[in-house]
């Protein structure tokens, strides 16, 4: 069971913490684990400047950059004197897009994720009316598609160098955008954990993520061969994710690799084999009742993450003694927890980590950080300087 100081016993309950120590190692394992990559930075699975700002120094001379997941949180960005994004994520917000166009007109680097001409048709308007030629990075759709079985996930429309050749042909020549770059993300390797709870199943999982490993390197080695021929060469090619760190290390397609979630290590790892970071962030809760002497009762913790439900969405008990009831799970208000030991008291803390990264701070103002056993310092979230972007 992880160790929180014993200093945070007087703070008020629910707070976050962030284990600077773990941080530290895993930014150590990301560097190390990402090659002669560049690293870019996934925001949304960070959603704190100040936790931002620690890992850019330490990621130093191999930063490429932010992903980031909103036009607004990019502006937001900007103005807090950020530079060097790729918006992970079409967007056709008039007002914000707008801003970041007069950011790049003041010299900002900002590039814009395309994989249909509408988007590409909203840019180039707005580029034409602020006078800049904005950058666009080509999303290339890398997931595989069998007939009864769609092995990744559903974004982009084009899914081959063909389907780029039409694209392209539609959107150029324009002065007001131009192409610097190519994503082919491979969320069914990055984002899909192989030691899911039902053994059967991450065999067919594993066997999967085996087979896409050639496809998804085919594709996106055609799609770059390409784009460099005829339309010369591109500032970055972005791959990989926490979980595909180290195949994407191996791609030589690959200039540069974003990590995000590993830097927390959420829950949602805990299904990945071999998953080499550390659990550096979660939260903690008041144990306020106790109805039986198997039963505990804390105020608050129904985090539950995003995406397909299920039980690897819910957040994970650091004790693992304690359990949740199936039939009542993490409340918005209380959430009751089986303890068949009868170890935790009325007042008692329960220490657990959420299923995603970033959206823990959806939650909280700051994440109390520490270092071994002394208390560092609140490091405050996107909520708490009074933003919200999704």
């Amino acid at each position: 069971m992880k160790k929180i100081p014993t200093i945070f016993r007087t703070f008020e309950h629910p707070y976050a913490w962030l284990d600077l120590e773990a941080l530290d190692a895993n930014i150590t394992t990301m560097i190390h684990g990402t090659g002669d990559k560049e690293i870019r930075i996934a925001t949304k699975s960070i959603r704190s400047t100040d936790v931002l700002r620690y890992i850019e120094r330490a990621v130093d001379q191999r930063f490429a950059g932010w992903m980031t997941f909103t036009a607004a949180e990019t502006v937001y960005l900007c103005e807090q004197g950020f530079d060097h994004f790729l918006l992970g994520y079409p967007t056709l917000e008039e007002k914000s897009v707008r801003q970041l166009m007069k950011f790049i007109r003041e010299g900002k680097d900002i590039t814009f994720m395309v994989d249909a001409i509408e988007q590409v048709d909203f840019l180039k308007q707005l580029a034409e009316e602020e006078a800049v030629a904005a950058p666009l990075c080509i999303d290339l759709n890398v997931s595989q598609h069998y007939p009864a079985l769609y092995f990744g996930t559903r974004r982009s429309s084009l899914s081959n160098a063909n389907d780029i050749k039409r694209f392209v042909a539609a959107i150029l020549p324009s002065p007001y955008i131009y192409i610097v770059g190519l994503m082919g993300y491979d969320a069914q390797l990055a984002g899909v954990g192989d030691r899911p709870a039902n053994k059967s199943t991450g065999a067919v999982i594993r066997r999967l993520q085996q087979r896409a490993k050639k496809d998804v390197q085919q594709r996106r080695q055609k799609a770059v061969r390409y784009l460099t021929t005829k339309h010369g060469p591109l500032r970055f090619v972005n791959g990989g994710g926490t979980g595909s760190m180290d195949y994407s290390a191996a791609c030589n397609e690959v200039s540069e690799i974003t990590i995000g979630s590993g830097l927390y290590r959420p829950g949602l790892f805990d299904y990945y084999d071999n998953m080499p970071f550390q659990a550096a962030a979660g939260y903690t809760l008041r144990a306020t009742r106790k109805p039986s002497k198997t039963t505990i009762v804390a105020h608050g913790g129904g985090y539950i993450a995003s995406g397909a439900v299920g039980n690897d969405k819910m957040p994970v008990l650091l004790d693992e003694e304690l359990a949740f009831y199936t039939t009542e799970g993490a409340g918005e208000v209380q959430t009751p927890l089986a303890m068949p030991k009868n170890h935790y008291a009325i007042g008692d803390s329960i220490t657990l980590r959420h299923a995603k990264a970033g959206e823990l701070c959806e939650r909280f103002q700051v994440l109390h950080a520490y270092r071994g056993d002394d208390y560092v310092g609140p490091m405050t979230t996107y909520r708490g300087e009074g933003q919200c972007f999704l």
